[in-house]
């Protein structure tokens, strides 16, 4: 049965704030996008065990990389701190946020057990275009997960039962950390934890 935590995974990197009318580009590419990361999760679902967690990332890695904004969503996750950072802290959190998410991934979608990641439609958003779809369980409880997609084809958003934005928390627990520890403490974090999911079998 699929797991809580791989339904919060699909919404690790959320609220965006796109302006604007959707692109004729954001409306094309946006299900394929989504279609994109659901074919490499499922895929890696089903060799899970034998790839283990190294292999897992290294085989979601890539797509990540592909279809998540993530230097958009990491100036989010900062916030209003991430003007105050010089080009290589911007650049290290950066690199230290992507390590993380695609670790979640590999550690949360680590077997399959009969789930169905299903694109269902799109509809405009005034922040680019939303791809709806759904995670069925493997007991047919069925997830609505949508995706806001940019201008760019890549995934700004993403919202659990239409509405749970994971990034808003990941927002507030950094400003917390930032609080406390500073950018580096943030950097810190972010890797130990990428690598501590990594290193699971």
């Amino acid at each position: 049965m699929i797991r809580k935590e791989r339904i919060i995974a699909i919404a690790t990197l959320a609220l965006g704030l796109g302006f604007g009318l959707p692109s004729p580009q954001a409306n094309a590419m946006g299900q394929q996008t989504v279609q994109t990361l659901y074919s490499t999760l499922m895929t890696t679902m089903q060799s899970g065990p034998s790839l283990g967690a190294r292999g897992r990332y290294q085989q979601i890695a890539p797509v990540i990389r592909q279809v998540f904004d993530i230097p958009y969503m990491t100036r989010l996750a900062v916030g209003p701190e991430w003007t105050r950072l010089d080009a290589t802290q911007q650049q290290q959190v950066t690199q230290a946020f992507e390590n993380y998410v695609i670790a979640i991934y590999a550690e949360r979608f680590d077997k399959y057990a009969g789930e169905r990641l299903q694109v269902t439609g799109e509809q405009a958003s005034t922040g680019g275009t939303i791809v709806t779809t759904q995670i069925v369980k493997s007991n047919g409880e069925p997830v609505s997960v949508n995706y806001l997609i940019r201008q760019n084809g890549q995934i700004g958003d993403v919202y659990v039962d239409a509405s749970i934005s994971e990034l808003a928390t990941r927002r507030s627990e950094f400003a917390s950390i930032m609080r406390s520890q500073g950018i580096n403490g943030l950097i810190a974090m972010l890797n130990n934890k990428a690598a501590t999911l990594a290193a699971r079998s």
